[in-house]
């Protein structure tokens, strides 16, 4: 697998993509050490802080992508990349827990607006067969970089002083300022012109959408299957050495950095995507139940099964994150990419609220039986979206051209701020590129 994508804007998103998630990964690692340990707030107050930033993230997604839409999503990206630096550096301020909530919420509230951005700007800026290969090199980078943060976090963690824990944010909020440059060499996107009548957010009137949105959203609490779940079950329900929490997620790093790209190509049609989506249930599904006969058996036979479960949930989540980029990218109309890729972002941001209480309480509160039920639950997830995709192809209107928006209109409009194909029955064939004309016009910036 090439470890880059080739010369142009797919190789630049994936090397800004690396510097931001450098310092994510530095942050994720010592946050909760440094809000605790430096800062003096409880758990409680920290669990509090991080639910009302999810909710924030949430409610700001769809109106993000609009902005980007109208704006220009270069712009919009380069910004909020560096007020979320600058708010990352405000946590040096932090000594209670109300300026916690205030500067967590404004910064989920810039991270939401950068994610809406990079979806429009991908869908601008990258051939339509190539979206979701570049995304899925997105998250191979992701990967990486958060797995390098980690790993440079633990100095700081070793240290616990505030004097690491300060050094740590600030090096975290250096890679967001230093993204921001790099996002700089993308060229520029046009901005669409709003629509002329009708309501604004037809993301959030595309009913087919937004259930395709839920659906998608529910699924991906998969994800904390490793990340709590599974910890928690071998540590306190299996034999299984206390190593197999790190080696799983080593193995499951690993491979989502080598076989990301290659499983996108399941994703190259409506359809397509679709058919992956139902087959990450059922590989997903597969994994709950070897956990659940994990907890069962001797040593050699739970290190065995939580393995072979850790591939199927790898094998899975490779197979949804594609199907979800294909879905959301196909089902967009070429003048709203932006709010489109923001409101499928807002069922995952609701997906990760959910999730820890409801894997924990099946998984760890029912055993074996409420790893049998997520096990369930997500077969029916997967089954679930292709006919919510034929329902989608049913009522995709045809989109005509999208139409840039002059200069001087935007500057009447915007005041100069930075803060700015037919997919008929089940869209057989159809390149998941979005329906109708390209987004706009790419201009190389000069």
């Amino acid at each position: 697998m090439r470890l880059l994508p080739p010369p142009g804007p797919a190789r630049v998103l994936t090397l800004g993509t690396l510097v931001k998630t450098v310092g994510r990964g530095l942050w994720l690692v010592a946050s909760a050490l440094f809000l605790t340990r430096s800062v003096g707030l409880s758990a409680t107050q920290v669990g509090i802080g991080l639910t009302v930033s999810a909710l924030v993230g949430v409610l700001a997604s769809a109106p993000s992508g609009y902005l980007a839409d109208r704006v220009g999503p270069r712009g919009v990206q380069v910004g909020a990349l560096f007020v979320a630096g600058t708010l990352t550096i405000g946590l040096i301020a932090v000594r209670s827990f109300p300026t916690f909530v205030l500067v967590g919420a404004a910064t989920a509230l810039a991270d939401a607006v950068e994610r809406g951005a990079r979806g429009a700007l991908i869908a601008g800026a990258v051939p339509a067969d190539q979206r979701v290969r570049t995304r899925a090199y997105l998250r191979a980078t992701t990967n990486v970089g958060i797995s390098v943060g980690a790993v440079l976090g633990g100095f700081a963690i070793a240290a616990d002083t505030r004097t690491g824990y300060v050094a740590l944010i600030l090096a975290s909020a250096a890679t967001s300022l230093a993204a921001a440059v790099v996002f700089l060499r993308l060229p520029a996107v046009a901005p669409v012109a709003a629509p002329t009548h009708g309501p604004r957010l037809v993301a959030l009137r595309d009913r087919p959408f937004l259930a395709f949105t839920l659906v998608d959203g529910l699924m991906s609490m998969h994800f904390s299957l490793l990340t709590i779940a599974l910890p928690l079950w071998i540590a306190g329900h299996t034999r299984a050495p206390a190593w197999m929490i790190s080696a799983l997620t080593l193995v499951n790093t690993v491979l989502v950095v080598l076989l990301q790209v290659r499983a996108a190509g399941t994703a190259a049609t409506l359809s397509g995507a679709a058919r992956a989506a139902r087959r990450a249930g059922v590989a997903i599904a597969l994994a709950c139940v070897l956990f659940a006969a994990s907890g069962a058996v001797p040593t050699a036979g739970a290190v065995g099964l939580l393995g072979l479960g850790s591939l199927a949930h790898v094998t899975g989540e490779l197979w949804h994150s594609a199907a979800g980029w294909g879905i959301s990218f196909g089902l967009a109309p070429a003048d709203a990419q932006g709010q489109y890729q923001g409101t499928y972002g807002m069922g995952y941001e609701l997906g990760k609220m959910l999730a820890p209480v409801v894997v924990t309480s099946l998984a760890l509160g029912w055993g074996v039986p409420g790893w049998l039920v997520l096990g369930a639950l997500f077969l029916l997830l997967g089954a679930l979206v292709p006919p919510v995709v034929r329902w989608a192809g049913r009522t995709r209107p045809i989109s005509g051209p999208a139409e840039p928006v002059p200069a001087s209109a935007l500057d009447r409009r915007s005041g100069g701020s930075i803060w700015q194909a037919d997919s008929r029955a089940d869209g057989a064939g159809t390149p998941t590129g979005g329906i109708g004309a390209p987004r706009g016009r790419a201009t190389a910036r000069s």
